[in-house]
């Protein structure tokens, strides 16, 4: 199971929001991890861009969107803005892509929330073509897309849905690279995630990766790291998705998700993850003492 890093925008030192995440991302690389995520939240500065500077500065590392939502930008748009980050850096972006939720997309963006697996379908018609061949003829109901890019040196970004319900992972299997999932544990990667993937994936002839990301602390404190959890992530044992999500886990919150304890406890949960089908763990260490995020990443390099 490969080990990653994620990091939200601005949690590296920095003046800018930009030079805190080339900084961040030096440092992964420094420390021998090969990927690095990163997520597009609403208020933050266009991701894209930012990660464009980092692989311009920062070499012999990959980076991967975890996710960018499509609603708030037209398939052609998102596909030029992928492959000119990729050929910036070389063939070393991981496109991850995700409906937003519905208190973003119809309270901040006046945009539609209805038939989600439908809208990301017909987005993928649209944008699959364009990355593969730089052609497009797509006529849906939510997304049509008509052209072409002249863009023919740029290598395609593999790309990945977050997919957590069932027709989602159905999708991303048949027609993706495979799913990012957050806030989702072994339990259900094992019984859900993993089998409606794969055999989606393989009733379509392909193969299909299972990237897991969980919030993560190497502490003696459990009970410190389980509170800084449980507020730092409350958002997410509100909305709908990720709530079913700890709801089919049995956990109360997202502290019952983050993966917290000693050395060896940290050790057995990760190789649960990886023993029940997981490719991919993306780490996101959240413990605010510096201590503590050392001993994290020390035992995620390790």
């Amino acid at each position: 199971m490969q080990i990653s890093l994620f990091g939200y925008l601005g949690t590296g030192a920095g003046p800018t929001v930009t030079d805190a995440y080339v900084a961040e991302l030096a440092q992964a690389r420094e420390e021998g991890f090969a990927r690095y995520w990163t997520a597009q939240l609403p208020t933050d500065p266009d991701l894209l861009t930012v990660l464009a500077v980092g692989l311009r500065e920062v070499p012999d590392i990959e980076v991967g969107t975890g996710v960018v939502p499509i609603q708030p930008q037209h398939p052609m748009s998102l596909a030029q803005r992928a492959l000119t980050v990729n050929e910036i850096g070389q063939g070393r972006l991981t496109l991850g892509l995700g409906l937003s939720h519905k208190p973003v997309a119809e309270g901040a963006w006046g945009l539609p929330f209805d038939r989600p697996v439908r809208r990301m379908s017909e987005y993928l018609d649209a944008l699959l073509p364009l990355l593969a061949d730089r052609r497009v003829t797509a006529e849906g109901e939510t997304v049509t897309a008509r052209g072409s890019l002249r863009y023919p040196d740029a290598p395609a970004p593999p790309v990945y849905l977050a997919a957590l319900g069932p027709q989602m992972l159905r999708l991303a299997g048949r027609r993706t690279a495979g799913t990012v999932t957050w806030m989702t544990g072994p339990r259900t990667l094992a019984d859900h995630v993993v089998p409606t993937i794969r055999e989606a994936a393989r009733e379509a002839g392909r193969s299909a990766r299972v990237v897991a990301s969980l919030p993560i602390a190497v502490t003696d404190d459990v009970a410190a790291a389980r509170a800084e959890a449980a507020r730092q992530f409350a958002v997410y044992g509100r909305l709908p998705s990720y709530r079913a999500m700890l709801d089919r886990e049995g956990h109360a919150g997202p502290e019952d998700a983050a993966v917290i304890g000693d050395e060896q406890d940290v050790s057995a949960r990760l190789a649960q993850l990886r023993d029940v089908g997981v490719d991919e763990f993306v780490a996101l260490p959240f413990a605010p003492d510096p201590e503590v995020r050392a001993r994290t990443r020390a035992l995620l390099r390790a």
